[in-house]
C-alpha cells in the first residue's frame, strides 16, 4: 500500500522500519521539528533520521491543525493509509478524511486502558506488570477509535527507554501483520467500552520534582519512567540532584521525615520516604556526569540526617 507514515520517537521509528522492510510505499513522513540540544546542536527525531536514510520525503510542521498548506501537501500523495504512531500533535479531521482505508494508529497501551499522550510512562507510574500496543481505527476523539488487533507484553520493572524498545518492536510487527486485513476488507472493528477508559496526561518537568513525601515505590517508579525527561529529581543544600537507579524498600521503617537520609552504605544510601525507605545507587548532581552513589557521598560528604528537598 502506499502510506503516509506519521510520527516522532523510537517506538514509531521501529513501525517505519518494519513498513519499509514490508515493502509498502511510503512516499511521505510526517514528524516534529527538530529541536536545539547541548551547544545548539540540532537533534533530528528518530523516524526523520530513518526517512532520511531512504530518500523519503519529510514534512515538519509546527501545528498541523493549524497549516492547512502541510494538509495539502499530503492530501497531494493520495495515500492509501495514514499509519500514526506517537506523533505528538492532534490529527485534525481533514487529514482524517485523506486516505481511502483511513488513519489507522500504533498505540503504546491495551486500550480503553490509557489513552493519551503517555501511555507508556503511565504504565510504569501506575506500576503494572504487563501493558501492549492497540492498533486502531482513528476518529475526531482522543484514542476513542475501533480496536483492530492487541498484542500485550511483560514491562515489570523495565525503564521508559526499556518498554518504548518492547512495545515499538512488538507494535511493529502487529502493524504489518494488521494490515492486509485491513487492506482486504477481514479486519474486524471493535468498539472501545468508554466506562473502562483511563487517561495518561501529558507529561511536564515538575512531575518529576520530589521531596520524598510519598511511599518509596512510588518514587522508584517515577525514576524508572521519567529517565529520560524530566527525570526524577530533587533538591540537596540547593543543587539539584537526578536520580537514575534505585530500589523501594518497603518493609523498611523510616527513621526520619521525608527526604532525610536514614542510612549510608558502600554503594549506596537510603532516603527516608512516607513510606519505606529509597536506596539510591546512581544518580547526577547538576552540571556533573551521572555517578555511583558511592562517589557520590564521598564528593559531598554525604551523612545521615541531610536531606533532599524540592528547592
Amino acid at each position: 500500500m502506499k502510506i503516509v507514515f506519521m510520527g516522532t520517537p523510537e517506538l514509531a521509528a521501529a513501525s517505519l522500519n518494519a513498513l519499509i522492510e514490508a515493502g509498502h510505499d511510503i512516499p511521505m513522513v510526517v514528524t516534529q521539528p527538530d529541536r536545539r540540544g547541548n551547544r545548539n546542536k540540532m537533534i533530528l527525531s528518530p523516524v526523520k533520521e530513518i526517512a532520511l536514510e531512504h530518500g523519503i520525503e519529510v514534512l515538519q510542521p509546527y501545528r498541523l491543525k493549524k497549516e492547512p498548506e502541510a494538509v495539502e501537501k499530503i492530501a497531494a500523495i493520495e495515500p492509501d493509509m495514514i499509519v500514526v504512531a506517537a506523533f505528538g500533535q492532534i490529527i485534525p479531521k481533514s487529514v482524517l478524511n485523506i486516505p481511502k482505508y483511513g488513519c489507522i494508529n500504533v498505540h503504546g497501551s491495551i486500550l480503553p486502558k490509557l489513552r493519551g499522550a503517555s501511555p507508556m510512562h503511565a504504565a510504569i507510574l501506575e506500576g503494572l506488570d504487563e501493558s501492549g500496543i492497540t492498533i486502531m481505527r482513528m476518529d475526531e476523539g482522543l484514542d476513542t477509535g475501533d480496536m483492530i488487533s492487541k498484542v500485550s507484553c511483560d514491562i515489570r520493572g523495565k525503564d521508559i527507554n526499556e518498554v518504548s524498545e518492547i512495545l515499538g518492536n512488538a507494535g511493529a510487527k502487529l502493524l504489518v501483520d494488521t494490515l492486509p486485513s485491513i487492506e482486504n476488507g477481514t479486519a474486524v472493528y471493535e468498539k472501545q467500552d468508554d466506562n473502562l477508559a483511563t487517561y495518561a496526561k501529558m507529561i511536564a518537568k515538575e512531575d518529576g520534582l520530589t521531596d520524598f513525601d510519598e511511599p518509596a515505590d512510588v518514587i522508584e517508579r517515577k525514576i524508572r519512567a521519567y529517565i529520560s525527561w524530566p527525570t526524577c529529581y530533587s533538591y540537596l543544600d540547593g543543587d539539584q540532584v537526578k536520580f537514575y537507579r534505585a530500589e523501594a524498600l518497603m518493609d523498611a521503617e523510616p527513621t526520619g521525615e521525608p527526604g532525610t537520609i536514614a542510612e549510608t552504605g558502600k554503594d549506596y544510601y537510603d532516603i527516608n520516604c512516607s513510606e519505606g525507605l529509597l536506596r539510591v545507587y546512581e544518580q547526577q548532581l547538576a552540571g556533573k556526569k551521572r555517578m555511583g552513589a558511592g562517589d557520590f557521598m564521598r564528593g559531598r560528604r554525604l551523612e545521615v540526617g541531610d536531606r533532599f528537598r524540592k528547592d
